[in-house]
């Protein structure tokens, strides 16, 4: 009796693991194929150094950084510098705390000079004296992203900004416009849609990148480079300002397929953004 119950006793335990097995791997290859939008708010980077993902406020503050550099015309060294600072110390959000008087995505401190809390807490002013601190460090393209971090920062372990070199010229490449469509996001679409406010993106472009708010929702992208820096920050913005569609370069990326990325569009021209 004991050996026949071992018997019926392992069958059952076989048909559990090969049922088990089945659903794993069913449920694994539904969650390959589903839609990644179905788990939330998002945003990815691609570029031939390798894929990252990003919260959309991440997304923003990244655009915003190479923004203020493209302004300052800095190279793209300098926005990877910015990167290993900005990831280490606030993982690339807008902190209104940190380390004692700390606050904002470098984590300045107003007691130090660095401004007032508020205007740290401003990504587009924090970015500009980060820059403005770094221009003057002796030599700061040659030295190694990290100590040239360090050189602006003086954190506690300068070592720190080197763990995230690789993200940063990830980054870099993506947000200044040099690999082009490398920014897509999306976002579940809400009920009642979003306040059209392309007057108030054109506006924070504007200060971003200087000289005034352009002036219409076609935007002059004047070189190709600018043009996909122009189009990675109105994605990574579309849900704050509630834009439908981002077009650039015989492509488009709209908000409602956003998972999908840039997809081909006749009507996408050459020299100029549109955002709508």
């Amino acid at each position: 009796m004991a050996r026949r119950f071992s018997r019926v006793a392992l069958t059952i335990i076989a048909i559990v693991v090969v049922l088990s097995v089945a659903i794993f791997f069913g449920i694994y290859h539904l969650l390959n194929r589903a839609k990644p939008f179905a788990l939330g708010e998002h945003c990815q980077v691609t570029t031939p150094l390798g894929t990252l993902d990003l919260e959309i406020e991440q997304a923003q503050i990244a655009a915003t950084i190479a923004a203020v550099a493209a302004r300052r015309r800095l190279p793209e060294r300098a926005v990877e510098i910015a990167y290993v600072t900005a990831i280490q110390e606030s993982k690339l959000l807008n902190l209104p705390f940190g380390d004692r008087d700390s606050v904002g995505v470098f984590q300045q401190r107003p007691s130090q000079g660095w401004g007032t809390v508020k205007q740290l807490q401003d990504p587009v002013y924090a970015t500009g004296k980060f820059f403005s601190a770094l221009v003057k460090v002796k030599r700061y393209l040659k030295l190694p992203l990290h100590d040239a971090a360090q050189a602006v920062q003086r954190s506690a372990d300068g070592s720190a900004y080197a763990q995230h070199e690789a993200d940063a010229e990830i980054l870099a490449g993506a947000f200044t416009g040099r690999v082009p469509k490398a920014v897509h996001c999306w976002y579940p679409q809400p009920e009642k849609p979003a306040a059209f406010q392309p007057a108030k993106a054109r506006k924070e472009l504007g200060r971003a990148l200087g000289g005034g708010a352009p002036q219409s929702n076609q935007i002059d992208a004047a070189s190709q480079r600018r043009g996909w820096l122009i189009a990675a920050w109105s994605v990574s913005h579309a849900q704050k300002y509630g834009l439908h569609q981002v077009r650039y370069a015989g492509l488009s990326w709209t908000a409602v397929a956003g998972h999908d990325g840039w997809l081909a569009d006749a009507k996408a021209g050459q020299g100029e953004v549109e955002i709508a």
